[in-house]
This record gives structure tokens, C-alpha cells and sequence, in this order.
């Protein structure tokens, strides 16, 4: 087997699972992540032979990825905002949606300022790791309910040389906000995923990422975001800032969840295909 029949071979196996870009897309990271080469080196040796310890990882790769296992926890990295992160099946893996959440907070303040910010429900730290990266004097923490996400985080920000404070917190838990300093900005992807949605998913997605950091009982959504904004409220100083990334379906919903909670300038913003996913508001 060579390099070159590797790949379409590959590309082809996974096409059930995957249209035709996203599969080429998937055989090229698989094919990098076993050889080493980019895509130039490997067009260049196309017609290099597999040593056996290259097509036994081949084989156990294809294996991982028709049972529905996502490249990235076959890699274990993932990219978001330019940067190289470590993943695992103990972390969601970070999303172009999420890209554009930190975006709009980096937009929203660009004077590279010393703020003190928190990202709760941190995962892979991706959000206060990229945050960290742009703004090198804000005071930055994040939280999460679990030690394997924690330690995954702490990796990545080690990695990054982007240091950030992470805590274990379950942010229900009446008491979350009591190792929390005063606070200009808080940022979240919470759990939004109604559980009767699950059964509709791709396989990747809900056999192998992290449930509690998905799903949300189907009689009350809103869960987090309403927990959340009474953190906020408890803590964030006045005209300080909540960042959401949300469902596409509740979006109203979370906005008059905010308004209610007597949260001002409240914001709906939809994202690069034009759904409603991210909300901002403003603490009176």
C-alpha cells in the first residue's frame, strides 16, 4: 500500500459518514498525523510503500474513525483561533461557532486592556487561552465541573505559555462564586442541548463527547444561562459584560431570561450562517 493509495482508499471508505470535502479533509489529518509529512511531502512520495508501522496505525485509524470516533480524538489535537490544542473524548471538541464568540469579546474590548475575566464551563480552554493570548495583563480564570477537562486545559495553556487560572467548580453549586474575584467580563459555552435532541445527532458527536458538557434536561434549557446570570449578577462590577454561545432555537428565550434578570443592553447575534448562537449583556 502506498501513500497515495492510502489516502484514496481511505477517503473512500469514510465517504458513508462524511460528504466528499470533509472526507478528503479527514483521509489528509489522518495521513499527516501517521507519516508526519504535509500534503506538498506526500504528494511528492506518493508512491512510497507504508513501513508496517505505518499501515497498522493506518488500519487502527480507519477502524477508529467508521466507528463514528472523530479525527481529532484519533489525533488528539484540534485547532481554534490558530492555535494547536490537545483534545480527548474528555473535552468537546472547539467549534468555528466558538471562534466567533471569542472574536466579539476581543472586538468589544481593543485596547488590549487588564481585565479580569472568567470563562465558565472551560473544556479544552480554548476561550480563555485565546483570550489570554491577545490580552497578556487580563487576570483570567476558568471553570470546570470536571477534573479530566481541567487537566486537559491546563495542558493546552502550558503549551500556549498563556497562564490561566483554573478552578473546579460545579457553577451550580450556590456557592460557585465564592473563589471568584470581582469581575469585568464572564464568557460561556454551557451545556444548551436539549436531551430529546440527542437521538438525532451524529454519531461522533454523542457517542464520544462529553455528555454533561452537551445536554440539558428537556423541561428546563435554560439551565445554565439562568444559573450563570445570577453569577454574573453576583459578581460582575457594573457596565461589566456575560458572553453566551447558545442554541439556535432559544435564543429569544435566553435574551428574555437576561432581561429579566434586569441585565441591560441585550444582544442577539447570529453567526456566520446566520443563526442565532451567541447573546451579550450588560451588568446595570
Amino acid at each position: 500500500m502506498t501513500i497515495q493509495s492510502a489516502f484514496a482508499d481511505l477517503t473512500n471508505a469514510i465517504r458513508p459518514l462524511y460528504d466528499a470535502r470533509e472526507a478528503a479533509n479527514i483521509a489528509h489529518l489522518l495521513m499527516e498525523h501517521i507519516t508526519g509529512l504535509g500534503k506538498l511531502d506526500r504528494i511528492v512520495h506518493k508512491d512510497m510503500d507504508l513501513p508496517p508501522r505505518w499501515e497498522s496505525q493506518y488500519q487502527e485509524g480507519l477502524a477508529q474513525l467508521l466507528s463514528g470516533r472523530p479525527i481529532q480524538h484519533i489525533t488528539g489535537k484540534s485547532w481554534f483561533y490558530g492555535m494547536e490544542l490537545i483534545v480527548s473524548d474528555q473535552v468537546l471538541i472547539p467549534r468555528p461557532e466558538t471562534e466567533e464568540l471569542v472574536e466579539w469579546v476581543l472586538l468589544d474590548h481593543p485596547s488590549h486592556p487588564a481585565l479580569r475575566l472568567l470563562d465558565i464551563g472551560t473544556g479544552s480552554g480554548c476561550i480563555p487561552i485565546a483570550l489570554k493570548k491577545h490580552w497578556p495583563s487580563a487576570d483570567i480564570w476558568a471553570m470546570d465541573v470536571s477534573p479530566g477537562a481541567l487537566e486537559i486545559a491546563a495542558r493546552n495553556a502550558q503549551m500556549q505559555h498563556a497562564p490561566v487560572n483554573f478552578i473546579r467548580q460545579d457553577v451550580l453549586d450556590p456557592q460557585a462564586a465564592a473563589p471568584l474575584p470581582a469581575l469585568n467580563v464572564i464568557v460561556s459555552n454551557p451545556p444548551y442541548i436539549p436531551q430529546k435532541e440527542k437521538a438525532g445527532m451524529d454519531t461522533n458527536v454523542q457517542q464520544f463527547e462529553p455528555a454533561t458538557a452537551l445536554f440539558v434536561p428537556d423541561n428546563d434549557p435554560l439551565l445554565f444561562y439562568r444559573r450563570i446570570g445570577q453569577l454574573a449578577q453576583e459578581r460582575l462590577e457594573p457596565g461589566g459584560r456575560l458572553y453566551f454561545e447558545i442554541h439556535e432555537d432559544y435564543g429569544e428565550a435566553v435574551k428574555a431570561e437576561l432581561l429579566h434578570q434586569k441585565f441591560t443592553d441585550v444582544i442577539l447575534k447570529k453567526d456566520m450562517f446566520g443563526k442565532d448562537r451567541m447573546v451579550r449583556a450588560t451588568k446595570a
